[in-house]
């Protein structure tokens, strides 16, 4: 059972940065897609950025340009950085993994996930 902790979440004030980190538990992260996914109160969990086993990385819309996301398989890690933070970025934020190939973005499609990490951007 793959594990996954996240970290690196806080209090920022909008136009600062963050930087997400998701370790996992087992060597072999190099076999599986990850994303990033976030839930604001009220709201639907949504993906925010994932990267393919290969390194694609598509992005949600409304992080393009500001948040990145990179893997370092020889640290079973996954990182998400978030720069010129905005208040509608406040949401708990989730990685997750999947064992399946190519793009992964929808929700169903990942096996797993971590604890989450509170991000909140004050204005």
């Amino acid at each position: 059972q793959l594990q996954l902790v996240e970290s690196g979440g806080g209090l920022v004030q909008a136009g600062g940065s963050l930087r997400l980190s998701c370790a996992a538990s087992e060597r072999a992260l190099s076999e599986y897609a990850m994303g990033w996914f976030r839930q604001a109160p009220g709201k639907e969990r949504e993906l925010v950025a994932a990267i393919t086993r290969g390194g694609t990385t598509p992005y949600a819309d409304s992080v393009k340009g500001r948040f990145t996301i990179s893997r370092d398989n020889a640290k079973n890690t996954v990182y998400l950085q978030m720069d010129s933070l905005k208040p509608e970025d406040t949401a708990i934020y989730y990685c997750a993994a999947s064992r399946r190939p190519g793009i992964v973005t929808r929700r169903s499609q990942y096996d797993y996930w971590g604890q989450g990490t509170q991000v909140t951007v004050s204005s």
